[in-house]
């Protein structure tokens, strides 16, 4: 009988400005239209020699969150990884590689008169 592992992804999108990559162990189209929806964040085991400050930023962030929905186009990527890497919080500069580019998933009339 094969021990089946337990799904890990990382998910990057936007939130404010900046670039929040996390790692959980749900994703899912949600119930509502528009948003994915996230759960079972993954945060790595404090060493006490080392602390990542964004990481404990996100870590207080999401203390008590179950599950967030974030709109379908915040989402830059869903990856399925093999283990849970580093949570952050990152800048977008102007020289970004990433361009943020805000569009209506839904736009009222946007059919044709049948």
């Amino acid at each position: 009988m094969a021990v089946r592992k337990k799904r890990i992804y990382k998910v990057i999108f936007h939130n404010q400005g900046k670039l929040y990559e996390l790692h959980a162990t749900e994703v899912s189209q949600g119930g509502m239209f528009g948003f994915i929806e996230v759960g079972g964040f993954v945060f790595g085991e404090k060493s006490g020699l080392l602390i990542d400050p964004s990481e404990e930023r996100l870590k207080a962030e999401f203390e008590h969150v179950k599950t967030t929905f974030i709109p379908l186009h915040a989402v830059v990527r869903i990856d399925e990884v093999d283990k849970e890497g580093a949570n952050k919080i990152s800048s977008l500069s102007d020289d970004a590689k990433v361009a943020y580019l805000p569009s209506p998933i839904y736009t009222p009339g946007g059919r044709g008169k049948d």
